[in-house]
C-alpha cells in the first residue's frame, strides 16, 4: 500500500516534462484550426459567465439566500459550483477511452500509462483556471474588491484532484474490459449534477436529506470553493481533513486497480 501511495507522488515529478508536453498538445489540438486559438480558453467562460448573469438576475430574477443579495450574486455563486463539477465530470467523462484512444501508447512497453490521468487532469486544469480568472475578474469589478481567502483555493480543491485521478484510474482500465462503462459514466455525471450544490445552496435541501447530499463528495468541494472565494471565510479545516483522506484513499485503490489490470490491456486491446 505505501508503495502505491508514494507512486502517485514521484510518478508525476518523475515524468513532469512527459506530461507538460502531453498535456500542452492536448490543449492546443482542442483549438487547432480556429481563428483566435488559445483566446478561445477566455471568451468561452466570459460567454458563459454573461449568459448565468443576464438569465438568472434578469430573465428569472434569482437570489440566492437573503433578498437583499445583489442581482448578480447567483450568477457568481452558481459559476463558483460549477467551476469545479465541470472540472470533475470533464476528467470523468474521458477517462473510460483514454487508454482506447491511445492505443499505440499501451503497445509500448516503456511508455508509463499510469501519467494518463496526470495528462487529462493538467489540461482539464488549464481551462478551470481560466475560468476562476474569469471569476475573480468579474466578482472584483461588481464589488470592488475581492477577498484574501482566495488564496486557500489551491488547498480546498485539492482532495478534488485525487478524487479525480482515482476514479480516472479506476474508469481508465474498466473501460478496457467494459465498454458500456462510457455511456454509464455520462449518465453518472449528468445526475451529479443535480445532486450536487450547482444550482442550489445545501441550506435550501430539507433536514433528512442533507446527509445525503454530503455523501456527494463535491458537496464539501462547492460548498468549500464558495465559501472563501465568494464569502470570504476561512476553510472548514475539519471537513476538509475528512474529504483529504478519502480522496487518498480513492487514488489508492484506483492506482492500484490501475496497476493489477494493466498488463491485460494489450491483449485486450
Amino acid at each position: 500500500m505505501s508503495n502505491s501511495i508514494i507512486s502517485i507522488f514521484t510518478s508525476p515529478w518523475h515524468y513532469r516534462e512527459l506530461i507538460w508536453q502531453l498535456a500542452k498538445r492536448e490543449v492546443l489540438a482542442r483549438y487547432k484550426g480556429s481563428v483566435i486559438g488559445l483566446l478561445w480558453s477566455f471568451f468561452n467562460p466570459v460567454f458563459m459567465l454573461a449568459v448565468y448573469t443576464f438569465f438568472f438576475s434578469i430573465v428569472y430574477n434569482a437570489r440566492w439566500g437573503t433578498a437583499n443579495t445583489s442581482k448578480f450574486d447567483f450568477a457568481i455563486t452558481l459559476f463558483a459550483g460549477l467551476i469545479p463539477f465541470t472540472l470533475f465530470s470533464e476528467c470523468i467523462n474521458r477517462a473510460p477511452y483514454m487508454i482506447i484512444n491511445n492505443v499505440n501508447y499501451v503497445k509500448k512497453v516503456i511508455f508509463p500509462l499510469q501519467i494518463l490521468p496526470w495528462v487529462n487532469l493538467a489540461s482539464a486544469m488549464f481551462h478551470a483556471v481560466i475560468s476562476v480568472f474569469v471569476l475573480l475578474l468579474f466578482y472584483a469589478v461588481i464589488n470592488h474588491s475581492l477577498n484574501w481567502t482566495v488564496l486557500f483555493l489551491p488547498i480546498v480543491n485539492l482532495p478534488l484532484v485525487f478524487w479525480i485521478l482515482g476514479l480516472t484510474w479506476l474508469l481508465a482500465s474498466l473501460g478496457i474490459f467494459i465498454r458500456d462503462v462510457t455511456h454509464s459514466v455520462t449518465i453518472f455525471t449528468t445526475a451529479l449534477m443535480f445532486l450536487s450544490p450547482v444550482f442550489y445552496s445545501v441550506s435550501a435541501i430539507p433536514m433528512p436529506y442533507r446527509s445525503f447530499i454530503y455523501l456527494n463528495p463535491l458537496t464539501t468541494i462547492i460548498e468549500q470553493n464558495r465559501a472563501i472565494l465568494i464569502a470570504g471565510q476561512m476553510p472548514d479545516w475539519g471537513n476538509l481533513a475528512v474529504s483529504f483522506l478519502v480522496s487518498m484513499i480513492v487514488a489508492w485503490l484506483g492506482y492500484a486497480w490501475f496497476e493489477k489490470t494493466r498488463p491485460a490491456f494489450a491483449d485486450v486491446i
